[in-house]
């Protein structure tokens, strides 16, 4: 059996009202976890989304269950794979070493940053290695052919001294080689809208795509907004003032936040939706069928 896409046609025929998405997972630590994140993946990959992604540890076992987690993820689901790699804290030949490891495994599509430094400390470039992530993606481009995809902040690097210079550190990204930006988690639609306009202005013309966080937890969210620097509007907070022992609630209400940050989106042209799905498929599932997503299972030819 393959897995195929019914899209709900609006009016005029077309497929447009229906996003394309993709979907973030982070390694799992255990068997139990890596039980929870493939069967999340299985009911995602219904969706037929364009990729999955899994987020990076630099440090020997972490890596090594990176590319654990890419395996299970490609061999059981069929969705095409993107690595997450860092160049923080590490030589330039280790960094390209894990990336020709991955093209020789057959993975095409590497998400490239520069990672953060340990808490409590200041990033400073590896003596040996990539200073920055566009230093990463001009890298990749001597290693092979990969589809590269890099990070962008609508509300600025918490670490950038301006939006100017954030800006500008975006385009020289895509300069260096990069095809696609995928954004911090925004809940300010007219912010992101803003930072979408100022990259065409200046001179970024590759795909931009919408971060989007479903909200599992508000405590847990505050905790991310403030290492990331996004800001959370009073609005947002106040839709799950008193909800915190029912979760029933929280999760109707964070499944029709994403819907509504989607639908407000597409309206101003943006296509493409990662979902940061922290290793849970039912509020991204819900969400994705509010917008339009069907699974339709259809019998390969044989």
């Amino acid at each position: 059996m393959g897995i195929d896409i019914q899209r709900n046609l609006s009016p005029t025929g077309s497929a447009d009202s229906v996003p394309q998405i993709s979907f973030e997972f982070f390694p799992p630590a255990s068997d139990t976890a890596g039980a929870a994140m493939n069967a999340a993946a299985a009911r995602l990959a219904e969706l037929a989304p364009r990729f999955f992604s899994v987020t990076y540890g630099a440090g020997g076992s972490a890596r090594d269950r990176t590319s654990q987690a890419l395996a299970q993820l490609r061999a059981t689901t069929g969705i095409a794979v993107a690595a997450h790699l860092t160049c923080a804290g590490a030589p330039r030949a280790a960094v390209l070493a894990q990336a020709q490891a991955w093209w020789d495994a057959g993975i095409r599509h590497i998400v490239a940053l520069r990672g953060d430094p340990q808490p409590g400390e200041q990033y400073q470039p590896h003596p040996d290695g990539f200073a920055y992530a566009a230093d990463l993606v001009a890298g990749l481009r001597r290693v092979a052919d990969f589809d590269i995809s890099v990070a962008a902040y609508p509300e600025v690097h918490p670490e950038a001294p301006s939006a100017a210079f954030d800006l500008d550190n975006l385009k020289a990204k895509f300069d260096a080689g990069a095809t696609r930006a995928i954004t911090q988690f925004c809940f300010d639609n007219a912010r992101f809208l803003r930072f979408r306009d100022q990259c065409a202005a200046a001179g970024i013309e590759g795909e931009l795509v919408a971060g989007i966080l479903p909200i599992v937890n508000f405590s847990q969210l505050r905790r991310f907004a403030a290492r990331c620097g996004a800001a959370l509007p009073a609005w947002l907070a106040s839709h799950f003032d008193g909800l915190e022992d029912d979760p029933a609630t929280h999760e109707l209400i964070a499944a029709a936040i994403v819907v509504e940050q989607v639908r407000e989106l597409q309206q101003h042209g943006i296509s493409h939706f990662h979902f940061y799905t922290l290793n849970r498929a039912e509020l991204s599932y819900a969400a994705c069928h509010a917008l339009g997503l069907r699974p339709l299972q259809t019998a390969l030819a044989s």
